[in-house]
């Protein structure tokens, strides 16, 4: 059994090697991604704006 083992990973060397890490590349925002996570953000603090006039209010 581990002739069989050795004689497989000896036959594929490309398939033990690892390759180097390739650092991704971040791409760059479009303009309509930034204005939906401006929308997003100004409902996130509308939305905890109600919350906090809701309980204070109690």
């Amino acid at each position: 059994m581990m002739r069989i083992f050795f004689v497989i990973l000896l036959s594929a060397p490309s398939a033990v090697t690892a390759d180097g890490y390739i650092r991704p590349i971040p791409q760059p925002q479009s303009a309509t991604a930034e204005f939906w996570f401006l929308a997003a953000s100004l409902a996130l603090i509308g939305a905890l704006w109600g919350v906090h006039r809701l309980v204070s209010r109690r």
